[in-house]
């Protein structure tokens, strides 16, 4: 495999920072500005899908949105560090692994060491996945405005005023509320959950990267304990928001498969299942093979083709006689 020249590799770097940096900039505006308004959605006097009581604050959920990021942003950054570090030491005895990727990757004008290029490949990787995640889930809130399990709780709609005589009387338009504004947008906000998505996400792309990766003996129990225990916290943080009533069941499942569809295109698409490069010795050993010039045998007559050409000979004799 040619060697990549350290221009075509600085430039592809630069491209890549640049898509990093617009990703996490796309999701700032979506999360932190008005730049994009959210779809106002209506509803119908005293309906129940949205009558539960308002639970309170994000801050007072079970699953605060500080504790959930936190781990979503630390636990995998310090799983695959200790990871990396772990199959570096097993694999420098042979000296190989640094081989293959020194010529592959970079060639021998650039080097890197394999142990942070692979850590930071796998953890840029993971990041831009998770900014992804975010993007899609505030693309699907802008986009649908679907409304809270206690959203009527905040709006405080005057059913007088507005003339809601029957139950299903339709109700649209933002004049509708006289609640808080902030907290009115915020339970606009809700398809697909935000939570759930960033929580199976960092699961997800976490336990196939321990699946793949580790590869120990005497780890087959304790790899499917930990991604299962790992699996199993995503789906209770997504259990409790509808226990809270801060979601419906269909915001949490769309959130699941959000994260779960980033996680595993990433996973299987762009990091190729956490494997190393393919070492340059066995796509150098394949080119000589079918390089190699064919070698001559000379054939061998079996038996009986010389009996059927006697044969042939003494038909065509007795012919021409």
């Amino acid at each position: 495999m040619p060697l990549l020249p350290a221009a075509l590799i600085s430039s592809m770097l630069y491209f890549q920072m640049v898509i990093m940096a617009g990703t996490v900039m796309l999701a700032y505006y979506f999360e932190y500005t008005d730049t994009f308004t959210v779809n106002v959605q209506g509803f119908f006097c005293h309906d129940s899908a949205y009558r539960k009581p308002y639970p309170g604050p994000e801050d007072s959920s079970a699953v605060p949105p500080v504790l959930l990021y936190s781990l979503a942003a630390g636990v995998p950054v310090l799983v695959i560090i200790v990871g990396e570090t772990a199959v570096f030491c097993l694999q420098l005895a042979t000296r190989d692994f640094e081989n293959q990727e020194k010529t592959i990757l970079t060639g021998d004008c650039c080097y890197i060491n394999p142990l942070v290029r692979r850590t930071v490949r796998f953890l840029g990787i993971y990041t831009f996945g998770l900014f992804a995640t975010d993007i899609f889930v505030n693309a699907g809130q802008v986009v649908t405005g679907n409304l809270a399990p206690h959203f009527l709780a905040l709006c405080k709609p005057n059913y007088t005023a507005l003339g809601c005589q029957q139950y299903t009387q339709f109700i649209s338009g933002e004049e509708a509320c006289t609640g808080n504004p902030d907290l009115i947008m915020r339970a606009r906000k809700t398809f697909p959950s935000k939570e759930a998505a960033l929580s199976v996400y960092a699961a997800m792309y976490l336990t196939m990267y321990i699946t793949n990766t580790i590869k120990a003996k005497g780890t087959r129990l304790a790899k499917p304990v930990l991604c299962l225990g790992l699996m199993c916290l995503a789906f209770l943080t997504g259990l409790n928001r509808v226990a809270e009533y801060r979601n419906h069941w269909s915001d949490v499942i769309a959130g699941f498969l959000v994260g779960i569809s980033i996680a595993v295109f990433l996973v299987v698409c762009v990091v190729n299942n956490f494997k190393g490069r393919q070492p340059e010795n066995g796509h150098t050993h394949r080119d000589n093979v079918a390089r190699m010039p064919m070698i001559n045998i000379p054939r061998v007559e079996s038996p009986l083709e010389k009996v059927a050409s006697v044969q042939n000979h003494i038909t065509a004799f007795a012919e021409v006689t």
